[in-house]
């Protein structure tokens, strides 16, 4: 274990293995958050830290999206069409990030649901709890990217939230690239609320 020192979080690198999946034989690194005790990981894949802008996705945990398969949001199909393009381009970086149900926990996630079942959107789902539309923290990125010798960043996203973070940072965002994908009919209101509420790129919902 060693103290990552460059950030006011809690980050220590653990260790990093071989992982192949389909798209290509990438490295894992293991982190630990300290203050919360969460675990996250970082995919990467070819030389990340020879300066040049890095194509990235920072990912939250979506248990449900993307292990069990749920068509209730877009984050299994983001997944898939963010590892895809890092293995055809041979490098690039993941951080799978434990911050599920954007930031509430799996537990509340599925008290979400349940009051999206009976009619609510998922921002008013979520404030009926009691939490905030988005609970995430993407303070952790910094000291994982780092670590990794990450300092610049083509980042595949839709969310301002992200860009905005990185850049308060002092990671440099040299582009955004879209990551439109997985609507079905079960999401179609969740993809047009983050758009209208949350502010996301998304398409016709916002140019």
């Amino acid at each position: 274990f060693f103290m990552l020192q460059e950030s006011q979080v809690a980050v220590v690198f653990v260790a990093a293995s071989k992982l192949p999946n389909p798209f290509a034989e990438f490295t894992m690194h293991g982190f630990l958050d300290e203050e919360t005790g969460k675990e996250h990981v970082a995919l990467t894949l070819g030389n990340v830290a020879d300066g040049e802008p890095v194509l990235a996705r920072l990912h939250s945990e979506c248990l449900t999206g993307d292990a069990l398969f749920s068509q209730r949001c877009d984050c299994g199909a983001q997944l898939h069409a963010a590892l895809r393009p890092i293995a055809e381009e041979g490098r690039g970086v993941l951080l799978y990030l434990r911050q599920e149900g954007r930031g509430i926990g799996l537990l509340n996630k599925i008290r979400a649901y349940e009051l999206q079942d009976a009619g609510a959107d998922t921002v008013q789902a979520n404030e009926q709890l009691g939490f905030a539309a988005d609970m995430r923290d993407y303070s952790i990125c910094k000291p994982m990217l780092e670590h990794l010798g990450v300092h610049s960043l083509k980042l595949m996203t839709n969310n301002p939230r992200k860009v905005n973070a990185m850049q308060g940072l002092g990671v440099f965002i040299q582009e955004r690239k879209p990551l439109q994908v997985g609507e079905n009919p079960y999401n179609r209101l969740y993809l047009a609320t983050k758009a209208d509420k949350l502010g996301h790129w998304l398409g016709r919902h916002h140019q």
